[in-house]
């Protein structure tokens, strides 16, 4: 059998969400073997970039991230709480490289991410048939910004015109429940399987073979915190090529980006939206905008890469 790591990063704001994330974690595990997955879990206490709002809520988030990960007792898991400033991108570049030596396939977890129950099954089937053993995969996704992403939507979704209703459950502002994608990937009898080329993926559900990382590719450093996703496809590209993208289309993974619960006890963040809260943080922007400029100059020899004192310097 294949064996699985799958990792997610849980910034102390995000407390709120995870047991969703877990619930389809726990099905998708119990469907398949749980000596072949293993699963790490990180908190990060961290208050950097954003501060709670009450000093003592942490031990309130610490309770509930201990409720949670006690239900994966029995499982093969590893759960660390850290309190040094550590972005999705730190998180998987390490992540990578810490269990490409402990397992066959890595899957990148979110907190926003529901994991369909059929998707190691289907992996494993999928590892076990792959012509090379260098290769990425995907499961088919909801409705994101533009056409261009139009390769990788789910079958029931292709057809829809984009919505920003929260009513729309093809939109993308809609949050969708685990029932709600149960009822998409329970009906599948026979998996939808198609090569993506070029590569186009996001970092929700990504599944990599770990020999891509034993390659050498992983997520550079000067990404020090969003577009790692994208910095990690062209890294793939530069250092093994156009490998083979296998997309699972008809097997639907819910990436909740939008969730009212994401951001929660944040200290002055103001909006009405997920993005609106975001950008109400001085920081979010500028830090946005040069990880992904460091992010489109990965080769530029010329090109000096920022880092998170240049954001913080801006605020000094």
């Amino acid at each position: 059998m294949t064996k699985f790591a799958i990792g997610c990063l849980v910034q102390w704001y995000e407390v709120e969400i995870l047991p969703e994330y877990i619930d389809s974690l726990v099905a998708a595990i119990d469907l398949y073997e749980k000596d072949q997955v293993l699963v790490d879990i990180k908190l990060v206490t961290n208050q950097d970039l954003e501060q709670l709002e009450d000093t003592h809520k942490l031990d309130f988030i610490l309770y509930k991230f201990q409720k949670q990960v006690e239900r994966l007792q029995g499982y093969r898991l590893n759960v660390d709480v850290d309190s040094s400033l550590v972005t999705v991108a730190d998180y998987r570049r390490t992540f990578n490289t810490t269990y490409c030596e402990l397992a066959d396939v890595l899957v990148w977890g979110e907190t926003d991410m529901l994991l369909p129950k059929q998707a190691f099954l289907a992996l494993d089937g999928l590892h076990q048939n792959v012509k090379t053993p260098k290769y990425l995969a995907t499961f088919g996704i909801c409705k994101m910004w533009d056409s261009s992403w139009q390769v990788l939507e789910h079958p029931a979704f292709t057809n829809k015109q984009h919505s920003d209703s929260k009513e729309d459950w093809w939109g993308v502002n809609y949050t969708m429940n685990i029932d709600e994608m149960n009822n998409f990937n329970d009906s599948v009898e026979d998996l939808s399987i198609s090569v993506v080329s070029p590569h186009k993926f996001n970092g929700c559900g990504l599944v990599i073979s770990s020999e891509v990382v034993k390659a050498g590719v992983n997520i550079p450093q000067s990404v020090f915190f969003v577009h790692e996703d994208t910095a990690f496809m062209l890294m793939t590209q530069k250092v093994l090529g156009n490998i083979p993208q296998y997309h699972i289309a008809n097997l639907l993974v819910v990436h909740n980006r939008k969730h009212p619960n994401k951001r929660m006890y944040i200290k002055d963040e103001t909006g009405n939206t997920i993005g609106e809260k975001r950008k109400s943080q001085k920081w979010y922007t500028p830090a946005n905008k040069m990880c992904e400029q460091n992010c489109h100059n990965l080769f530029n020899p010329h090109y000096k890469s920022f880092t998170w004192q240049d954001v913080f310097k801006l605020d000094s």
